[in-house]
């Protein structure tokens, strides 16, 4: 058996031997550093190679570049924020016959092309009917794509005095609501009202940083007289979100022009009707159905207006009707039970359902494509008659204000607007 032996070196030696090697390597490393310098300075020739910006931007492209859009469609997220107090009758009156005026804004512009994925919600605020410990606010309609919803939650407002809390329903339009997170969607507030803008609990301007801050830009319509919306803020409210100040007459009536396509349009608009499959319960399917000729009778004489966005693909029905859902899910038959088809594809085999549903497709398809034509011819009379009136003082509308804010924001969001 080995035994092993311990020695104790005393810790000064130790402390001298560390010192003793560390002066010998920094001695060493001094006659390298010499060496080497003398032999760059008296070589033949020296190269040096700079690294220019244009090469660098070539191997590290901007970290704030995104793609246009990553899903099918660009995004666009529009929350509607509603005085629904007393004195706005006139403002409601012109949100229900204006909403699809609104939409063709959207309907026309274009992002690699495409025409972009709408969700529309509607807030209303200032209503004494509702909870003082809300703020006397609701969320109507949460984002959402199903345009005869929003329409129909327009028509079931209704207005009575209260207080007017503006920071307070942009505070809960930015908590509440799922904004898209798609690189550079659009996703804008418009809020409308009258009275002053720095009312209530919440600080508008930290309500409408914190919107921009999310990306949202915040427009802001007020109803009444324009220095009178300066001097309440709404103005103040708007640069700070990067939106628009905007001022209207809500009282003013919508002017309706006849044209001698509507008769076209009407009847173009109940053929498309018919081929819509609902699915889902009984309920369900009957309530859909019924839903879309009550907001094409809603429409009234903006009828035409309502039927141009239906001819196009911002109105879709995914989740309702199985011809927009089989288009992007072709095994929805499978996930479905009899009692959730359709009456008419009840009882049918597979292939016989399917061939239902492409027929179906192929008809909309026809008649949209009609739709969508005369709806332009309409669109060119009507702008020509137009130019032939003379625009009154105070005369702009909701829809006009919207009009004008959203094709420069459009824009500067990468989306193609030319008509």
């Amino acid at each position: 058996m080995k035994i092993l032996q311990t020695y104790r070196v005393p810790f000064g030696r130790v402390a001298w031997l560390f010192v003793c090697l560390f002066v010998w390597g920094c001695l060493c490393l001094s006659v390298v550093g010499i060496w080497g310098t003398e032999r760059a300075l008296f070589a033949d020739e020296v190269k040096i190679t700079i690294e220019t910006k244009t090469d660098r931007d070539a191997v590290e492209p901007s970290k704030d570049a995104k793609p246009p859009f990553t899903g099918q469609r660009p995004a666009v997220d529009v929350s509607i924020l509603l005085d629904t107090s007393n004195s706005m009758d006139g403002l409601i009156n012109q949100a229900r016959s204006q909403l699809w005026n609104i939409v063709q804004e959207f309907a026309e512009a274009k992002k690699s092309g495409k025409t972009p994925l709408l969700r529309v919600s509607i807030f209303e605020y200032g209503n004494s009917r509702l909870p003082a410990s809300e703020d006397y606010l609701r969320q109507v309609v949460p984002l959402t794509d199903d345009l005869d919803k929003v329409s129909e939650a327009l028509f079931a407002l209704s207005t009575s005095g209260g207080d007017e809390y503006c920071g307070s329903v942009i505070t809960e339009a930015i908590k509440r609501l799922d904004w898209s997170q798609e690189p550079n969607a659009y996703k804008a507030i418009f809020i409308a009202g009258n009275e002053p803008f720095n009312q209530g609990p919440v600080d508008f301007r930290e309500a409408c940083q914190r919107a921009i801050g999310d990306g949202v830009v915040v427009n802001t319509i007020h109803c009444g007289d324009y220095n009178q919306g300066v001097r309440g803020k709404w103005q103040e409210g708007a640069n700070l979100a990067e939106g628009t100040f905007l001022n209207i007459n809500q009282d003013k009536k919508v002017v309706r022009l006849k044209s001698p396509h509507d008769k076209i349009i009407i009847e173009l608009n109940a053929k498309l009707n018919k081929t819509y499959l609902w699915y889902g319960s009984k309920v369900d399917r009957l309530k859909y159905a019924n839903n879309q000729r009550v907001q094409d009778s809603n429409a009234g004489r903006g009828l035409s207006s309502r039927a141009a966005i239906k001819s196009s693909v911002l109105y879709r029905n995914v989740g309702r009707d199985l011809v927009d859902t089989y288009e992007e899910d072709p095994r929805i038959l499978e996930r479905l039970g009899e009692e959730e088809l359709p009456a008419e594809l009840q009882g049918l085999s597979a292939k016989e359902r399917v061939d239902r549903i492409e027929e179906m497709s192929r008809e909309r398809a026809r008649i949209k494509a009609k739709l969508a034509e005369v709806s332009k011819e309409r669109a060119e009379f009507v702008a020509q008659r137009m130019k032939e009136m003379p625009m009154s003082p105070g005369s702009v509308t909701l829809g006009d204000a919207f009009s004008s804010a959203i094709g420069e924001q459009l824009q500067a969001s990468g989306f193609d607007v030319s008509k």
